[in-house]
C-alpha cells in the first residue's frame, strides 16, 4: 500500500499506531470502498471499529450520500424494526404518526450496523431479505418497499459460536461477511499502547493547559505487556485519570500499576456461556403468552373444582387426578387458597387485556420475589433489561 496515502487516512481519522495489523485493516477498507459489497467488521470492544465504516463510505461511490449509524444493541427489541424499517401510523401503540426507517432514509447511501450480533432473530430475517432483494416492508403495512443501501456490519460477538447456539442465522452471516475485516486488540499492537497514551495525555495538556504526563521506560514496559481488556477506550481513560490526579509528570512502572486493574482472562468475543440452560422460547413475548394461557386454564379448572365441591361432589384438590400440575415459576399457590367462592349463576368476570395480564403476571412473580429483579427475570425465562423495561413501561417499581 501506498505509506504517503496510509498516513493521509491516518492523519484524517485520527488513527493513530503502525501495527501491521492495523495497516493491513486500513488497506482491506480502502482496497473495498469502490466495491459494492456487504463488510462485516469484527474485533473486541473498544479497538475503533466504528472508524472503518466511515472509511469505507468516504472512499466510495455514495460519498455524496447520506451515512447512517445504528448501535443495534441500544435499540429495545421491541421497536428495533421500527427503528430500521419505519412503521405505519396506528401500526402500534404509540404510533401516532408514519415514520420511515433508516433502510428508507439511508437509500442511496451507507447504513453502519452497529453490534450487529445482538439482533433478534426476527429481525435478522427481515434484514436478510434486505440484503438479498433489496425490499422491505415496513411495520404494519403490506406494501413492499424498496432501497439501494450499502451495509456495512460490526460486532464483538464470536459468530461462530452464535450459529451454533441458534442466536444468529448462518445464512445472514455469510450474506454479511462478503468482506471480512479484523481489527486487532491494543494488546497485540506492541508499541501503538505507548505512542496512543502520549496522544491522549497531549490531548489533555492542550486542552485543560497542564504539563503533560511522560512515561518512563519502565512504565513503557507495563503499559505494552498489560492485557487491556478495554482495548483503545480503557487506555484513554487511564490516560485522562493520571493527566488530572497524578502528582508528578514523569509516570514510572509503580505509579501506572496502581491506575490499571490486576489482570485477568479478558473475553471479549463473547456469546452465552454454552453450559447455562437456554430457554426454549425465542422471546420474551412467547413466555407471557405461554404464561397467561397456562395460567387461564388453571383459574378456570380450579373455578369448576369449586362449583363441583359446591355441588356436594366430594372432590379433594390435592388428590384429583386432572387438575393441572401448577408452574412454580409463575404460580402463587396462595392464589388459590384466596380464590373466592364460585358460586352458581354468577357472572364471569371481563376477560383482561394481553397487557393487564401481562402486567399482573409480572407483578405477581415480583412480589413473591421481593422485589428481586434478577430471579424474576429468571424464573420468567426474559432478559433483566427486559424485565426493567416491563416494570417502567407498568410504573411496578413501588
Amino acid at each position: 500500500m501506498n505509506e504517503t496515502l496510509l498516513q493521509r487516512i491516518k492523519q484524517r481519522y485520527g488513527i493513530v499506531g503502525n501495527a501491521e495489523g492495523l495497516n493491513r485493516a486500513i488497506d482491506v477498507a480502502l482496497k473495498i470502498a469502490p466495491v459494492d459489497l456487504s463488510v462485516l467488521i469484527m474485533g473486541e470492544n473498544g479497538v475503533g471499529k466504528e472508524i472503518f465504516p466511515r472509511i469505507i463510505h468516504d472512499n466510495s461511490a455514495r460519498k455524496t450520500k447520506k451515512y447512517f449509524a445504528v448501535n443495534c444493541g441500544a435499540i429495545p427489541e421491541g421497536t428495533i424494526d421500527s427503528e430500521l424499517f419505519g412503521h405505519e401510523k396506528g401500526a402500534f401503540t404509540g404510533a401516532v404518526e408514519k415514520r420511515e426507517g433508516y433502510f428508507s432514509v439511508a437509500d442511496g447511501g451507507t447504513l453502519f450496523l452497529d453490534e450487529v450480533g445482538e439482533l433478534p432473530l426476527q429481525t435478522q430475517a427481515r434484514l436478510l431479505r434486505v440484503l438479498e432483494t433489496g425490499e422491505f416492508i415496513p411495520v404494519g403495512s403490506s406494501q413492499v418497499k424498496k432501497t439501494d443501501v450499502r451495509i456495512v456490519a460490526a460486532t464483538n460477538v464470536n459468530m461462530d459460536r452464535a450459529i451454533s447456539d441458534g442466536k444468529f442465522r448462518e445464512d445472514l452471516y455469510y450474506r454479511l461477511n462478503s468482506i471480512l475485516i479484523t481489527i486487532p486488540p491494543l494488546r497485540e499492537r506492541g508499541e501503538d499502547a505507548t505512542l496512543l497514551f502520549r496522544k491522549f495525555a497531549l490531548d489533555m495538556s492542550e486542552k485543560y493547559k497542564m504539563p503533560p504526563i511522560r512515561l518512563t521506560e519502565d512504565a513503557k514496559a507495563v503499559l505494552m505487556h498489560y492485557s487491556w481488556p478495554g482495548n483503545i477506550r480503557q487506555l484513554r481513560n487511564v490516560a485522562e485519570n493520571m493527566s488530572v490526579t497524578a502528582e508528578e509528570r514523569d509516570i514510572t512502572a509503580e505509579v501506572l500499576r496502581q491506575y490499571i486493574p490486576e489482570e485477568r482472562p479478558h473475553n471479549q468475543l463473547v456469546v452465552s456461556d454454552p453450559q447455562v440452560k437456554e430457554h426454549s422460547f425465542e422471546n420474551e413475548r412467547e413466555i407471557l403468552y405461554q404464561i397467561l394461557f397456562d395460567l387461564r386454564r388453571d383459574v378456570t379448572e380450579l373455578k369448576k373444582t369449586v362449583n363441583e365441591q359446591l355441588k356436594g361432589q366430594s372432590c379433594d384438590l390435592s388428590d384429583r387426578k386432572g387438575l393441572p400440575a401448577f408452574n412454580s415459576h409463575y404460580v402463587d399457590p396462595q392464589t388459590f387458597a384466596e380464590a373466592e367462592e364460585v358460586r352458581d349463576g354468577e357472572e364471569t368476570k371481563p376477560i383482561l387485556s394481553l397487557e393487564e395480564q401481562e402486567r399482573e403476571a409480572i407483578g405477581r412473580v415480583l412480589e413473591q420475589n421481593k422485589g428481586n429483579r434478577k430471579l424474576t427475570a429468571e424464573q420468567l425465562g426474559i432478559s433483566e433489561r427486559t424485565l426493567y423495561r416491563k416494570i417502567k413501561e407498568y410504573d411496578l417499581e413501588n
